[in-house]
């Protein structure tokens, strides 16, 4: 990827996950077809094509523009500021949140982006609390202040997939702990000018060892060495 094509990653590839759910959402509204089978059916063979193709389905227009708004904002946050791992922790929260809706949840037709949503949210608030450096902490406020309702999607509510909401939840906390060692360059610690000017010369006022030796071999080090007598000549 050209340095060109990387800044403006962020903006580029969330906007092709948006781009797939509308195309998927007009392909529906012209063909007529429901497209619900194509969810996820928990614990069915045949509800396992959710787990790939759920969260690109809505149920409405009104469905699809609550989703892509808050997936694009909160992608653009994931691939500027954890660029290392924003397509890995995406891809884990979209599968993992898609198999526990598929194993635990009521049955139904779970369709769409929502549960995708949640994880994304919960994984850059919890990136906060596993990494505890200034930027990711700032992140974390950033989206307790404008996800407030944020909890309120994990009520039961008629008609509301919550599960997928509170199985995206999990999954982003699974996910955000996971790769909370991997440090992106913004986060690396920077030596100081000092720590990394060490002379090759450098000397100490004490030998190093000055405290692990005893005096007798202290003082058998200062003697000089003992002549071998064959090797002696005389004058």
């Amino acid at each position: 990827m050209s340095e060109k094509q990387h800044k403006y990653r962020p903006f580029i590839i969330p906007a092709i996950w948006i781009g797939l759910m509308c195309l998927v959402h007009i392909f529906k509204v012209i063909s007529g077809l429901s497209l619900h089978q194509l969810g996820v059916y928990p614990r069915f063979l045949s509800g396992t094509t959710g787990i790939f193709f759920a969260p690109f389905i809505h149920g409405d227009w009104g469905h699809l523009f609550h989703n892509i708004m808050p997936f694009y904002a909160l992608g653009l946050i994931m691939y500027f500021f954890y660029p290392r791992v924003a397509s890995k922790s995406l891809w884990m929260i979209y599968f993992m949140t898609g198999i526990s809706v598929w194993a635990f949840a009521d049955y139904n037709y779970h369709i769409g982006a929502s549960g995708v949503v949640y994880g994304m949210v919960s994984f850059v608030f919890w990136s906060g609390i596993f990494r505890r450096n200034l930027k990711s902490i700032v992140l974390a406020l950033v989206i307790l202040f404008f996800y407030q309702g944020f909890f309120a999607g994990l009520i039961p509510k008629e008609g509301v997939s919550w599960e997928s909401h509170l199985y995206g939840a999990l999954a982003g906390i699974f996910s955000a702990f996971f790769y909370k060692d991997h440090i992106e360059v913004d986060e690396e610690r920077k030596v100081p000018s000092w720590e990394k000017e060490v002379s090759p010369e450098a000397t100490h006022f004490l030998p190093r060892d000055v405290f692990e030796k005893t005096r007798a071999e202290r003082l058998a080090e200062n003697q000089p060495p003992e002549s071998d007598p064959w090797t002696q000549t005389f004058s």
